[in-house]
């Protein structure tokens, strides 16, 4: 079956963090969700690559996801290059998603905003009937259910996770009943986010990281009227069709 939702990110654990809650609360609702690391996560400060990719796959099963994969773009080198974007685009064609969710397109790290642009401009690849893209087996079994997935899709709707970046968002989506079980898939990354030596001075003591992920939560969900929120951009217009219905009152 097609993904319904795909979430596409830099690094191990950067979805969790984003929009974690958001594709918990789609599964929950029917949807079929799934995550594209780009990397391996072998640069990062704390753990190995081995650590993260299990921890990956816990947090998955917490947040009830359908499909994960990780591809091999080098960490810290995530590149929007050609061969890349083919790669991108290929999974995009395999896993057939209707929306999208990238990382928001400025940010302090080079590989999340990179991600970004090449989510976006992979997913324009994909759709492209003359580009020529080989199915892989082990990332689809769409062919095997009398689907071709090599032929051209692009997401209907792409969003951006836009958690980390000081913008007014479009629009929340209400995480309140889904928080407890995404900060449960976050601290699933106990190399990344349990206290030690490595990165003391760059991660937070693991007594605060609960305070600033609720407080985070709680911002946003006070802007759409509601306990805990995730934000996103969109870049087009939305349409309203009845306007007595629009959620979020303005008095």
């Amino acid at each position: 079956m097609p993904l319904d939702l795909l979430a596409l990110a830099a690094h191990r654990d950067d979805v969790e963090q984003t929009c974690g809650g958001t594709l918990l609360k789609m599964a929950e609702r029917g949807y079929r969700t799934g995550i594209l690391d780009l990397t391996q996560g072998e640069m990062g400060t704390r753990g190995t690559a081995e650590d993260r990719a299990r921890e990956a796959a816990e947090a998955a099963h917490i947040l009830k996801v359908s499909w994960r994969h990780a591809l091999d773009i080098p960490d810290g080198r995530v590149e929007n290059t050609w061969e890349n974007r083919l790669q991108v685009a290929r999974v995009i064609r395999e896993q057939r998603p209707r929306v999208l969710i990238l990382p928001y397109w400025e940010g302090r790290h080079p590989d999340h905003y990179t991600a970004s642009v090449l989510g976006y401009e992979a997913s324009f690849l994909a759709g492209l009937a003359k580009l020529d893209l080989a199915v892989s087996s082990q990332l689809s079994a769409l062919s095997d259910q009398g689907t071709d997935a090599a032929s051209p899709h692009r997401p209907f709707k792409i969003i951006y996770a836009s958690l980390y970046r000081d913008v007014r968002p479009t629009f929340v989506v209400d995480i309140t009943d889904q928080f407890e079980t995404r900060f449960a898939a976050l601290m699933a990354y106990k190399s990344q986010f349990t206290d030690q030596e490595a990165g003391s001075g760059i991660f937070p003591a693991q007594k605060e990281i609960r305070a600033r992920v609720e407080s985070m939560a709680r911002y946003y969900g006070m802007l759409g009227g509601v306990t805990y929120a995730e934000p996103f951009v969109q870049k087009e217009v939305g349409l309203v069709d009845d306007v007595l219905v629009i959620p979020v009152k303005s008095i």
